[in-house]
């Protein structure tokens, strides 16, 4: 693919993905975006990335950096330039207004208000336009966000934690610590890069669960773990018959939302804590996962991590509503009577599901498989 291409097309294109991985824990609810424009001479004169929203997008600020070596240069965007007025002004107009050359995108944006007319623009000011150039790595960073654009629904990832026998907790729900402290900072970074963090009445009642992102644990640099800090995931409670008292760590911890089947009244005792409470019943006494999900993206979320025990992840997982597993699995045995890893009872082989392995990597003490449905 793209063979006829300068060899450095894709050397630049991946260091502007490099610069675009500054956002993950802060875009929200943008992509994460990054540039790189380089002189015709094939010197780096600019580069920049998003922040967060409401901010100066990548081209900006590579644009701001390379100042008057703009013109007759090439922009190495990962994502395709926005065409539409939102808080910040089109960048597709920006360039053609800075006499960029060429421009290579890695993707063409799904955002339908996008959708292609950014790259239309700079070829109607005679801008020479590739785009392609590392399009994998580049909705592989912006999954959600992809996601969420072209099917109304975040991407969501379920973390689990478990044995080597395929056990999360003791009978009495005794789970911690399975994993070492290296798999929880992974998990710390998993929880920051997230717009919502969903966990279930369980986990929370038995392991006093707050769901909170702790900087000082994320093991990344001052700045990231700044970033981190300053943009908190929206965490969510399942709590179908609002068993978790007001009074729980998880509530202390900050704003959160409740998803329930019926507000029994007690609606206005979560509102003045700061918590929204958003019924949303399936008719059988549960939650209704999917129609909670789309809530979500409606409200801009891309990536959801579900931080939960057997029976909510295993519903998750029965729906057919997981994008994607991250199981830690730790170097020991909890015996039979422990708890499984998803309550989801199967009678027969031709009904077990079967998972895409995508990597396994040691994580201190502890492996972390990452499998996607098939």
């Amino acid at each position: 693919m793209h063979d006829s291409l300068p060899a450095c097309d894709q050397a630049h294109m991946a260091r502007a993905l490099r610069l675009a991985r500054r956002g993950l824990f802060s875009t929200h609810p943008n992509p994460r975006v990054g540039c790189v424009i380089v002189a015709a001479d094939g010197e780096i004169v600019g580069e920049g990335w998003h922040v967060r929203a409401g901010e100066p997008h990548a081209e900006v600020h590579a644009l701001r950096q390379a100042g008057a070596r703009a013109r007759g240069a090439t922009a190495y965007v990962t994502l395709e330039p926005c065409s539409h007025h939102g808080r910040t002004p089109p960048c597709a107009e920006a360039l053609v207004e800075a006499g960029v050359a060429r421009v290579v995108a890695a993707m063409q944006d799904p955002n339908p208000q996008v959708a292609g007319r950014g790259l239309q623009r700079l070829r109607a000011a005679g801008i020479a336009v590739t785009c392609g150039v590392l399009e994998a790595e580049a909705r592989a960073l912006n999954v959600g966000f992809v996601k969420r654009m072209e099917q109304g629904l975040p991407y969501v990832r379920v973390k689990l934690a478990m044995s080597l026998d395929g056990r999360t907790a003791m009978a009495s729900g005794e789970s911690q610590w399975i994993t070492g402290p290296q798999a929880r900072a992974a998990v710390q970074r998993l929880r920051a890069r997230s717009s919502v963090v969903i966990s279930g009445a369980d986990t929370v009642l038995c392991d006093n669960a707050r769901l909170t992102v702790r900087p000082d644990e994320l093991e990344v640099d001052a700045e990231q773990a700044a970033l981190a800090a300053a943009r908190p995931p929206l965490r969510v409670l399942v709590d179908g018959q609002l068993r978790v008292p007001l009074t729980a760590a998880f509530f202390r911890a900050g704003p959160a939302m409740v998803a329930c089947c019926e507000d029994d009244g007690r609606g206005a005792d979560y509102q003045a804590g700061g918590h929204v409470l958003l019924p949303l019943p399936r008719g059988d006494g549960h939650v209704d996962l999917r129609l909670l999900l789309a809530e979500l993206a409606a409200a801009g979320a891309n990536e959801v991590l579900v931080e939960a025990g057997p029976r909510l992840a295993g519903a998750f997982a029965r729906e057919g509503l997981v994008d994607e597993y991250r199981i830690f699995m730790a170097p020991q045995l909890l015996g039979s009577t422990a708890r499984p890893l998803l309550d989801w009872p199967l009678a027969q082989m031709s009904e077990a599901p079967q998972l895409d392995i995508r990597e396994i990597r040691a994580v201190g003490r502890d492996w972390q498989i990452v499998a996607r449905p098939v």
